[in-house]
């Protein structure tokens, strides 16, 4: 069962935040972005860092 505080706390409109502590429960991400998400962000195959140039293929 969620406890508001430790797991979560609500924003203006009554949104749900998790805190780092719940994902760090949960143990895994769930690549929605989350604000407080412990885990390393996925890295996104369109972003100019990720692009190989033809002249290096």
């Amino acid at each position: 069962m969620l406890k508001e505080g430790d797991d979560y706390y609500l924003i203006e409109g009554g949104y749900m935040v998790f805190t780092k502590e719940y994902h760090l429960k949960r143990g895994y991400c769930c690549k929605n972005g989350c604000k407080h998400c412990p885990w390393p962000k996925p890295i996104n195959q369109h972003t100019e860092t990720n692009k190989i140039e033809k002249k290096e293929l």
